[in-house]
């Protein structure tokens, strides 16, 4: 049974190979997913947002390509490929594409 879906085991690859930008959408792909732990790659076209949410666990972005700004508890973070950035739980975020960029988020909810 494979905890990790929607991409190659065992394989040396890119992530950014693994999702594609296309214009005017938000593109995602699901790696894993429980009541534990979620791991999404996300690629957005320039201008794309998510507008402001909270989650219960804590949410670690990686910006693999790019440029995103991401807004938490009212203040702007603006990271690029390669930058990391920890979104804490119940705290107000959202997400806006400075240009077209892919990332991956890995929320890790708290215990039952």
């Amino acid at each position: 049974m494979a905890f990790i879906k929607n991409i190659d085991h065992e394989r040396v690859l890119s992530l950014t190979d693994q999702i594609s930008v296309q214009q005017g959408q938000i593109v995602s792909k699901t790696l894993a997913q429980n009541e534990a732990v979620s791991i999404t790659l996300f690629a957005f076209s320039k201008g794309e947002e998510i507008s402001t949410h909270e989650s219960t666990g804590d949410a670690m972005v990686h910006v693999l390509e790019g440029i995103g700004k991401f807004t938490v508890g009212g203040k702007e973070h603006i990271c690029k490929a390669g930058e990391a950035l920890v979104m804490p739980a119940q705290i107000p975020h959202a997400v806006y594409a400075v240009e077209d960029f892919k990332w991956i988020l890995t929320v890790v909810f708290p215990p039952n």
